[in-house]
């Protein structure tokens, strides 16, 4: 009987089309990733849009209070502008040192120098390393008394700040340290500068352009989708900074370093506040999807794509 069935399945499939069996074949190889996508992105999400209009505290079932999680996010959280405005300041003070960094010792690993591939692997390595270990490394780095941070500044004679204890440099600190996982960003950074065509530099070279002229020029209009790229992903990520806050200030000193998704933490797992966490996720969803949108539609102003004129195909 099942070798009957297993017969009249084979001809059922035979008789399709080749449209058809190759459809069946594409949802039968994509099903792990999409039923992992359902369970584990798609159904979480969807679960914490519900929870964000209901009180639940883990210990009684979730009860439903419509928008008022919203109300006291805007109106009666004062945490919430905090931790938002110093997300921000993250942000916009990271992410262009970031990209500026990234790209300045791309230019630098892409010279044909001996022991290149050495020296790409060193300042590649850091990158993969992530988490607690490289925030300890940092408090020691950071530590006023004796850190190697201020040390190295005594040796010009200049006192060092006191870094993760100071309102004002707390911020520039943690900024500093992300430089730390410039590794990723260089490394597609210098893929994208061994794909432009040498014959563009002869061109440019006849025409009497020096190195800057080249690479204002040329470099950065053939970079200019990997920059894109690059801004987008450091937008996404710098948003979502947590790890070497919690490790390293806990959102001190008097909340300089509260930045959101830490604000999000203590309420979800501090206060057990599971719906105004939801609530607060949510919002950092929208946050991150309005600033990835007009970066992608100002995209046409400053990308350039080969075979591309005016925004349009040519």
């Amino acid at each position: 009987m099942r070798v009957e069935t297993r017969v009249q399945v084979k001809r059922s499939f035979l008789r399709l089309s080749l449209t058809q069996r190759e459809a069946i074949a594409f949802y039968l190889f994509i099903s792990p990733w999409l039923l992992g996508f359902l369970l584990f992105t798609l159904g979480p999400m969807i679960a914490a849009f519900l929870l964000s209009f209901t009180f639940y505290d883990v210990i009684s079932p979730p009860r439903w209070v419509w928008f008022e999680n919203y109300r006291i996010m805007f109106t009666t959280d004062p945490l919430f502008w905090q931790a938002l405005k110093v997300t921000f300041i993250y942000v916009f003070g990271s992410v262009p040192l970031h990209l500026g960094a990234a790209l300045f010792v791309a230019l630098l690993m892409n010279q044909p120098l001996p022991g290149i591939y050495f020296f790409r692997t060193v300042y590649y390595l850091p990158s993969i390393i992530g988490g607690v270990p490289v925030a300890l490394l940092w408090l020691w780095i950071y530590n006023p008394s004796f850190g190697i941070a201020n040390w190295l500044l005594s040796l010009v004679g200049i006192k060092g700040p006191q870094w993760l204890f100071d309102e004002f440099w707390v911020i520039p600190a943690l900024i500093i340290m992300g430089l730390w996982g410039i590794g990723g960003a260089m490394l597609v950074f210098l893929a994208a500068l061994q794909g432009i065509p040498r014959h563009l530099y002869e061109a440019a070279q006849l025409d009497g352009a020096g190195v800057l002229a080249q690479f204002r020029h040329v470099t950065l209009p053939m970079l200019s989708p990997v920059i894109f790229f690059n801004l987008v992903m450091g937008i996404i990520h710098s948003f979502q900074v947590f790890t070497n806050v919690f490790i390293m200030t806990q959102g001190g000193p008097a909340n300089a370093s509260l930045v959101y998704v830490l604000h999000l933490y203590r309420n979800a797992f501090s206060y057990f506040k599971m719906g105004y966490a939801a609530a607060l996720a949510w919002f950092l969803f929208l946050v991150i999807l309005v600033i990835t949108l007009l970066i992608i539609k100002s995209s046409p102003a400053w990308v350039y794509y080969e075979g591309m004129r005016g925004g349009r195909q040519t």
